[in-house]
């Protein structure tokens, strides 16, 4: 068994803070703490519940259900991500547009996961799509970055830098492998359409949101 988790972009500097992406860390760490106060009631009401939507019409909750987390593995995970990939897509794109990029992409990751199963019962929550989608245009802006890892494989752990084309490529060839074995599930489990939905729309619509040329 091996783990890779991406720490940053050991190929260039951004060339300011990365604002946004520290303030939507610190936005899902605030709502998280909210879900662990609130708990089941706070997840049930705020969650995006496919059948709910089609039948109920809560629209807000393809929004809002992609500031919340099933956990500490999950959030921590997913901010991890964030910030190994989010900082060079927010200054490729400026604050502004990236902003809009980000929540964008959250919301049609959101409605990949919910179209794909929309009898389904069980709460959708979680950034990773769109953090999916900051891969996917992260992948076409700067495909040949190294991207400083940790390699975890059984007890050998080393810091080690891998090619982004080919550390986010894999990543997403997982996700579509498993996208249609899950699709069907109702117990529970990894949103892999949602993954899917976001890097596709990050890949297909990266050059549209950068404010410049991109040297890479």
């Amino acid at each position: 068994m091996g783990t890779v988790i991406p720490l940053s972009d050991a190929s260039r500097r951004t060339r300011s803070f990365p604002l946004i992406t520290s303030l939507i860390i610190l936005l899902n760490a605030f709502v998280f703490v909210r879900e662990l106060v609130g708990g089941d009631a706070f997840v049930a009401k705020w969650a995006a519940i496919p059948a709910g939507i089609f039948t109920d019409h809560h629209w807000i909750t393809i929004f809002t259900a992609m500031f919340m987390h099933g956990g500490w593995l999950h959030i921590i995970g997913n901010m991890v991500f964030l910030w190994a990939f989010g900082p060079e897509m927010e200054d490729a794109m400026g604050k502004g547009r990236y902003l809009v990029f980000y929540l964008l992409g959250g919301v049609i990751a959101m409605l990949a996961q919910v179209a794909g199963n929309p009898s389904s019962t069980v709460p959708t929550l979680g950034a990773s799509g769109a953090i999916a989608a900051v891969m996917g245009a992260f992948i076409v802006t700067y495909p040949r970055d190294r991207i400083k890892s940790i390699l975890i494989i059984l007890i050998f752990v080393r810091v080690t830098m891998i090619p982004a084309v080919l550390l986010i490529g894999f990543w997403f060839l997982i996700q579509l492998f498993n996208a249609g074995a899950v699709a069907n599930v109702q117990t529970g489990g990894v949103a892999y359409l949602a993954h899917v939905g976001g890097f596709i729309f990050g890949a297909l619509t990266a050059r549209l949101w950068r404010r410049a040329p991109v040297w890479s």
